[in-house]
């Protein structure tokens, strides 16, 4: 892998020290460089649009946290290329290193591709509206329905696999990818899931009924939500794309044919990240 991709959180002095520090790293080795262009505009050389970078790069490496890292894998999509996320501080469940373990010996390691990699499933959410598709979005952590601040509780019809399961009432529903488990599904009482299980989790966000507890699927199931009733609803992806929906609306949720790559530089402790950033036995 000698192409490699920068992108960093916008704004964020220390991920421009942290794409300094690792151009120099880079210097003199036969690496081609694509730097996303506000960043490269401030160290004054070529820089690439954002999305234009998956299709140049055969890796990219995501200075910022886990945040930054989920809008590179919808940006990535279908293209298979692997991303090594650098975490800039703060609470980062899916960034694999920090900024300090960036080093000459990382360098050649991914030099040498004597790397490993972790493929994650990702969503694809379909909305639509009197019989036609009119929205499609992946996700990497979740796909979230929920209603504003001041909405009255959603009402929704939920089909898997063309069966019907239940009526909800609640203030919305997570479906989740065993990467965002940890994220809002967990929040709203879900569980973990080891990352890479093939499946996903549907949890009732402060359900009106109490028995309405989350739900494990295999990720070959289909979900269709279809909206009854509530008012300023909205599908979000991730908690960064949304999309207003109206009642009579469908979404329909299943695995995306892709998986996000990222790229593993050691051997992975899932549970040591799980004790560390839930602060578990303290």
């Amino acid at each position: 892998m000698k192409k490699i991709g920068i992108i960093a959180k916008r704004g964020v002095p220390e991920a421009i020290d942290a794409v300094r520090d690792l151009l120099l790293l880079l210097d003199k080795k036969d690496f081609r460089v694509f730097v996303e262009d506000e960043i490269a505009s401030i160290f004054k050389i070529k820089g690439y649009p954002r999305q234009e970078i998956p299709s140049k790069a055969e890796m990219i490496v995501v200075f910022g946290g886990d945040g930054t890292l989920l809008s590179v894998a919808r940006l990535i999509g279908n293209k298979r290329v692997p991303v090594l996320g650098v975490n800039l501080g703060g609470l980062g469940f899916i960034t694999e290193i920090a900024r300090d373990e960036i080093s000459k010996d990382i360098i050649d390691k991914i030099f040498s591709g004597k790397v490993n990699f972790e493929e994650r499933i990702m969503l694809l959410a379909d909305v639509y509206r009197k019989g036609r598709k009119i929205e499609r979005h992946s996700a990497l952590n979740d796909v979230v329905i929920n209603k504003s601040a001041i909405a009255r509780m959603v009402e929704f019809d939920v089909h898997i696999n063309n069966q019907y399961v239940t009526a909800f009432r609640a203030d919305g529903l997570i479906v989740s990818t065993p990467t965002g488990s940890t994220a809002h599904s967990l929040s709203a009482g879900g569980p973990i899931l080891y990352p890479t299980l093939e499946s996903f989790v549907m949890t009732p966000i402060c359900p009106h009924t109490l028995t309405n507890r989350p739900l494990v699927v295999p990720d070959k199931f289909i979900l269709e939500i279809s909206i009854k009733n509530g008012k300023d609803v909205y599908l979000t992806l991730d908690g960064q794309v949304g999309v207003p929906l109206r009642v009579k609306d469908k979404v329909r949720i299943r695995k995306a044919d892709f998986k996000t790559r990222f790229l593993l530089l050691h051997e992975r402790d899932y549970f040591r990240i799980l004790r560390t950033k839930l602060r578990w036995g303290e």
